[in-house]
Formats: C-alpha cells, sequence, structure tokens
C-alpha cells in the first residue's frame, strides 16, 4: 500500500484506445510494408500514452505520437513528434491519422 502526502492523488496512466492503437498500427503497418519504418514502441506514463516510430530499433525514434490529457479539458490532446519538433497538436485523433498518412514517403 502506498501512502500520499495530503493534497497529492496518484496520477492515472493514460492508455491509448483500441480503436486509436488500432488506427496507429494500421498507420505503421503500410510503411512498414513500405520498408519506410521497421519498428514501434508504446510509454505509458501518468497523464501521458506515447506511440514511437523507428527506423532502426537502436536510433532515436523518427515520429512520437502522444496522448496526454488537458487539465482544463477531458479530452484528450494528441501531439505528433518529428523527434524533438512538433509537427501537430489536435483534439481530433483523425486528422492526426490523416497527418501521418500524407507524410512524405521514399521513393524505391
Amino acid at each position: 500500500m502506498q501512502i500520499y502526502p495530503l493534497g497529492r492523488k496518484k496520477q492515472k496512466t493514460l492508455y491509448f484506445s483500441k480503436s486509436e492503437l488500432n488506427a496507429l498500427l494500421s498507420a505503421y503497418s503500410f510503411r512498414v510494408a513500405n520498408g519506410d519504418w521497421r519498428d514501434y514502441a508504446l510509454d505509458h506514463m501518468p497523464n501521458k500514452a506515447v506511440f514511437s516510430i523507428f527506423k532502426h530499433a537502436h536510433e532515436h525514434p523518427l515520429f512520437s505520437v502522444e496522448k496526454r490529457l488537458l487539465k482544463t479539458n477531458s479530452e484528450p490532446q494528441f501531439i505528433l513528434y518529428d523527434r524533438k519538433k512538433t509537427l501537430l497538436k489536435t483534439t481530433r485523433f483523425s486528422e492526426l491519422i490523416l497527418y501521418l498518412d500524407r507524410l512524405p514517403r521514399l521513393i524505391h
């Protein structure tokens, strides 16, 4: 049993929903089939969930999709990062998936 100081609540761990994860893996698998991406990782932290996409497993992620709860609102915010640069911030998950689909592709 953990004891927390008064006034502090344990932060709830945030996860991607089944439909969100399905859409992310669908976009990811299309790029894997093209040879653009090769690996992914899921991280779950208090008030944040992160889906990271890698070209090679030993590198830093090419892209990261972060799901974060806004303190002022109960709906989550989705943020797409290109390494350290923020590409997109939205509260609509479908908008993020469309943006991922429109990313430039390698030509073989």
